[in-house]
């Protein structure tokens, strides 16, 4: 039995993206793999990591080639993004916030010159997205929102502040969303090489996602051209569509960190040996193990047939909302059950698992946190609003 895929998922995949898994899997063991505990523990970055990526193809995986893309289906992006957080959540989440945030967001709400300027760009890794939703005052109901604009001529004039934004300082460009003066959300293409009057900032102590930036936004009467605006947009629930990909992709890369935890453990059972046996001939640990192995393979089920209905466009957001939720949970759960079976070698870097369970407590609240997405849930079930 295939002990990671117990169901035998990978035998509906297609030759190209069997050829897809295998190739990220060999470049996180040689690129990643090596070098993150390491980075990790300083939290700083790897160096190069956004041009590496951009050279396998991590970035806009699902856009047209006209704009650098692959033109890759979603089963396809969501075995990368699951093989990326393998290596570390902070992978995963640059190559997302490019692809399913930034990227998505021009490319379904701006114009033909915004997605010709900067789409390519993006999708060579010469630039490096953010995206601004979260505020200081307001995570959970972005809709509440104080950042503003106002038309100035050619110009518009920007005030407020996003907190917790990834790739924040770094970023050649934020897709940050904010209120015109009809007090519409719209968003817009903040150009650091067009805008004055703005700061981003990187904050310096964090416990998870160590290995990638995360920050804070700052406009203070900001000028940016007028031609900056996503004039497509109209609405909050753009930022929503923009999220759910970005939530199928933590969805997806959830599992990436459950696989990797597992297998460790499951090697370490059989070759740690107390009381003259492999402790992973112990009922308490096979019954764990058991466990383990059973909610993957229902992540990845989940996770495959929802590529499928993103694919054929007959997605619904609470169908998203399920998959998130369960399986950050899921991955969570495993990476605790992993520690243990590890015992006092489960908080060693020498294995990976303290780090990814750390990155899962990030997880559970990225993007949207557990108790939201139940009531997202609970609404599509009742038909009753309980936000």
């Amino acid at each position: 039995m295939n002990t990671s895929d117990v169901f035998n998922i990978e035998a509906h995949y297609t030759d190209e993206q069997m050829l897809i898994k295998d190739t990220i899997k060999t470049w996180v063991n040689q690129k990643v793999k090596p070098v993150i505990e390491e980075h990790f523990l300083d939290g700083s970055s790897i160096k190069n990591i956004v041009k590496e990526l951009a050279e396998i193809g991590a970035f806009g995986f699902i856009f047209p080639e006209k704009y650098g893309g692959l033109n890759m289906d979603y089963v396809s992006y969501g075995i990368l993004m699951q093989e990326l957080e393998r290596g570390d959540s902070s992978i995963r989440v640059i190559a997302s916030i490019q692809t399913s945030l930034v990227m998505f967001a021009i490319s379904q709400f701006g114009s033909d010159d915004q997605k010709n300027e900067y789409l390519p760009k993006l999708s060579s890794g010469e630039y490096l997205g953010a995206f601004g939703l979260t505020e200081p005052s307001f995570g959970s109901n972005p809709a509440g929102m104080h950042s503003y604009y106002y038309e100035d001529g050619d110009n518009i004039v920007i005030n407020g502040s996003k907190m917790w934004i990834g790739n924040s300082e770094l970023s050649d460009i934020a897709i940050a969303w904010m209120k015109d003066e009809s007090g519409n959300v719209k968003g817009v293409i903040v150009d650091r090489y067009k805008i004055t009057n703005f700061n981003a900032t990187t904050f310096q102590d964090k416990w998870s996602f160590r290995a990638s930036k995360t920050g804070e936004l700052v406009f203070s009467n900001s000028v940016l051209p007028k031609g900056q605006v996503l004039q497509n947009s109209k609405s909050i629930k753009d930022a929503y569509e923009c999220l759910n990909i970005g939530r199928y992709a933590v969805a997806c890369g959830s599992i990436g960190i459950a696989l990797e935890c597992f297998e460790i453990a499951l090697n370490y059972s059989k070759e740690r040996i107390q009381f003259g046996l492999p402790i992973g001939s112990k009922q308490l640990i096979q019954k764990k193990l058991a466990e383990m192995s059973t909610e993957i393979t229902k992540a990845q089920l989940l996770c495959f047939h929802l590529g499928k209905l993103l694919d054929s466009g007959s997605y619904g957001h609470e169908q998203i909302s399920l998959a998130k939720r369960n399986n950050v949970r899921m991955a969570q759960k495993i990476a605790r059950d992993s520690r243990e079976i590890l015992g006092g070698m489960g908080i060693s870097s020498e294995y990976p698992i303290m780090r990814h369970l750390i990155n899962t407590e990030t997880l559970v609240t990225y993007q949207g946190t557990n108790e939201i997405h139940e009531l997202i849930l609970g609404k599509a079930l009742t038909g009753l609003n309980a936000f």
